[in-house]
């Protein structure tokens, strides 16, 4: 199995194989089990486990969603992030799928890259002072048949295990909210959730972002009641 780039930032020895620098210091607790719903977290440490993080993305994006996807592979959801970022897997114990997955932009690998994923989405001139203990999520999708918590809790527990271990302190990252309601193109949805946001959960100024491609706010839909989008 093809190894795919190690991280190098300074927390760790740049010659661990890829997924070493995450895992605890007692041995036993490599892989993260969570017994009652049979499931098992892990980082993925070569890319044969990173295509079937890319596979089940596809099929929730592209399938499901009906997102338009150039991918150099077919039926992956491929970009040139993903040989920069660590994958975080959820791996059903009875059928040993992938169900569930984030991928982290660490801030040194951003660097490499030249920026974050969400730097080609929002003016992220603001946050330049908080660049080196930003990691950036991305890409997060659930099974449908495992829609039931338990995996996306999964993920979280990890990713917060994983920030204090590292001593990183931001989370940035996009999140997709549907455009398409009945076979219409609408930015109602959108639009109520960040009404609502503006209201409730705005950060101060100088921590304030821009996005690049400004959203049509129809003000009319300010009363309407915003649900959440299924997917982060």
């Amino acid at each position: 199995m093809k190894e795919i780039p190690t991280p190098t930032f300074a927390l760790s020895p740049v010659l661990l194989p890829r997924g070493s620098l995450y895992r605890s210091p007692n041995p036993k607790d490599d892989t993260f089990h969570t017994e009652n719903q049979g499931l098992e977290i892990l980082w993925a440490k070569n890319l044969d486990e990173v295509r079937k993080a890319q596979q089940l993305r596809f099929m929730v994006f592209a399938d499901e969603m009906g997102a338009r996807l150039n991918s150099s592979i077919p039926k992956h959801d491929i970009d040139l992030f993903d040989d920069y970022c660590e994958h975080l897997l959820v791996i059903d114990r009875g059928s040993r799928r992938v169900i569930g997955t984030y991928r982290i932009l660490l801030p040194t690998q951003a660097k490499r890259l030249g920026g974050f994923y969400t730097d080609t989405e929002f003016d992220l001139t603001r946050l330049r002072n908080y660049r080196d203990y930003m990691v950036e999520l991305g890409r997060s999708c659930v099974h449908p048949d495992f829609r039931h918590g338990g995996v996306i809790m999964a993920l979280w527990g990890a990713l917060a295990e994983f920030m204090q271990r590292n001593k990183f302190e931001i989370m940035i990252g996009c999140a997709s909210i549907p455009m398409l309601n009945q076979g219409v193109v609408t930015t109602d949805l959108a639009s109520s959730i960040w009404l609502n946001l503006k209201k409730t959960s705005l950060a101060p100024i100088n921590q304030q972002v821009t996005p690049r491609l400004p959203l049509p706010i129809n003000e009319h839909t300010e009363n309407l009641k915003a649900e959440p989008p299924a997917l982060i």
